[in-house]
């Protein structure tokens, strides 16, 4: 896996959550061990979080990306809850990130709302390496 923090001060930092009851995080920790191995510093929650313990735990990691695995259908009122709990502490220079299984059409609409882009079950997981830390370079200034 390329290294994509070549020049950068620090590791892009991505929190990796499981949110709500979805307890099947297998995909979860494959992405968190890929985007370490990509130079990404990852802070993985573990199962059952709420939005607002995601939302928390991110500030306190001070994180450049948050990535949420979701399988349990509940990324219509998962996605926009940690999008407004960012937005009300002024998380706006984090990229709110993820996947799972996630209808095309819903992922336009959660587009729409602010999150970034979603990937499907199957993704290479250079690819969303590098769109975080594309993201992150526009974005965040480390």
């Amino acid at each position: 896996m390329t290294d994509f923090n070549l020049n950068k001060k620090r590791p892009v930092r991505i929190l990796i959550a499981k949110v709500g009851l979805d307890g099947h995080d297998r995909g979860a920790k494959i992405i968190a061990t890929s985007l370490r191995d990509a130079g990404m510093e990852v802070i993985y929650t573990g199962l059952r979080q709420t939005p607002e313990m995601v939302v928390n735990t991110a500030l306190q990691e001070d994180v450049d990306a948050i990535g949420v695995s979701i399988l349990s259908g509940a990324h219509n009122t998962v996605f926009p809850k940690i999008i407004n709990l960012m937005k009300e502490k002024q998380m706006t220079d984090v990229l709110l990130t993820g996947g799972g299984i996630i209808p095309e059409q819903d992922m336009k609409e959660l587009n729409k709302m602010g999150v970034g882009e979603l990937f499907p079950p199957g993704t290479n997981t250079s690819t969303i390496a590098k769109y975080i830390m594309d993201w992150v370079s526009t974005h965040r200034d480390f």
